[in-house]
């Protein structure tokens, strides 16, 4: 059975220093297993073993520098 995943989009990142800082911090949220960031588009896919909510992962993100513009 796979992992449920969600997609979000993070506003501010430019450079792969930025991916690994968003990376690093919602990784640390529970639930989280697995985390993809891609920079040209500001996607941010998150696999869960549990549900997490959306206002952990906004909190990782801003922890970050960064902003999640969307759910």
């Amino acid at each position: 059975m796979s992992s449920p995943t969600r997609t979000y989009t993070v506003a501010g990142m430019t450079c792969a220093h930025c991916v690994s800082s968003v990376t690093s911090e919602v990784a640390k949220v529970p639930g989280v297993v697995d985390v993809d960031v891609e920079l040209s588009t500001g996607a941010l896919r998150i696999s869960t073993d549990r549900p997490v909510d959306d206002a952990a992962v906004k909190g990782a993100v801003e922890e970050a520098g960064y902003e999640l513009v969307s759910p």
